[in-house]
């Protein structure tokens, strides 16, 4: 924390910090770990790990304790994340169903972007992500869709919060290949993580600002349907489609929340 808040809840800090740890540690922590990274004794930690487990906030095995899925379940449950779900993947099925290829949608966590749905791809073999993977923003196809189209303050912010958390940026290849993504529409880039994967990623677009990032890790082989340009046409037109469907229900929020500011 960077300055003193004017309400003090020193357990409750504790216990962010805890969370927060986690989530940034790649493998399970050990008490002792937990203790030194964050400058507190065992004794002050203890009963904040006994209670985070039993509110099922993080789980302990023998290789130490590690986030559960709990926040990501309770944050799926908002409205907004809920909406986008439950519209984007009937659609998403269909691309799948079009292309034989998986995809998924991610949205902005953060520095990070997270992965909220998946759909894998027909047949007996595919490639998929899985949901609640992250990766840093500026380091994937995902992730560089949902800063190419944001206004400069936001994307200014974004780059903002990843430059604290340590990363590295390479600021004018960053900027030229935001740029260029804005232009086309449309991001087409190597796998990060394995070869022979392409991954083809677009916005769902929102008044011209990123809401999520509809993703298709395309696997070329003998066994492939449909050629990555086709595949990249049926992702952009499930995009819109998806933003298109969303617009209404946006509408009705604002419109009940104006209403029922007007009548307090």
């Amino acid at each position: 924390m960077e300055s003193k808040s004017r309400y003090q809840a020193p357990a409750l800090v504790k216990g962010l910090e805890i969370l927060e740890l986690l989530a940034s540690a790649s493998t399970p922590l050990m008490m002792s770990d937990i203790s030194t990274a964050l400058g507190r004794s065992v004794s002050e930690i203890f009963r904040m790990l006994q209670v985070l487990e039993e509110y099922r906030y993080i789980a302990r095995g023998d290789d130490g304790y590690r986030l559960t899925d709990r926040l990501f379940a309770l944050s799926m449950g908002q409205p907004p994340v809920r909406d986008l779900v439950s519209t984007a993947l009937p659609l998403m099925r269909d691309v799948a169903r079009k292309t034989g290829q998986s995809c998924h949608l991610a949205v902005v966590s953060g520095a990070e972007m997270i992965v909220i749905a998946g759909m894998e791809a027909p047949g007996l073999s595919g490639f998929a992500v899985r949901v609640g993977y992250r990766r840093p923003l500026h380091n994937s196809a995902s992730g560089r869709v949902l800063l190419a189209f944001q206004t400069i303050e936001t994307r200014r912010a974004m780059l903002d919060d990843i430059r604290q958390t340590g990363a590295k940026i390479e600021e004018g290849g960053l900027a030229a290949k935001l740029c260029e993504l804005a232009a086309n529409g449309c991001g087409t880039s190597p796998s990060p993580v394995l070869n022979g994967i392409t991954d083809l990623s677009v916005p769902i677009l929102a008044a011209g600002i990123a809401r999520a990032a509809l993703t298709m890790p395309f696997v070329d082989g003998p066994a492939t349907r449909v050629t990555l340009d086709a595949s990249k046409t049926v992702l952009r037109e499930a995009a819109a489609t998806i933003a298109e469907q969303l617009t209404p229900v946006v509408h009705d929020r604002v419109g009940a929340d104006r209403q029922e500011v007007s009548s307090a």
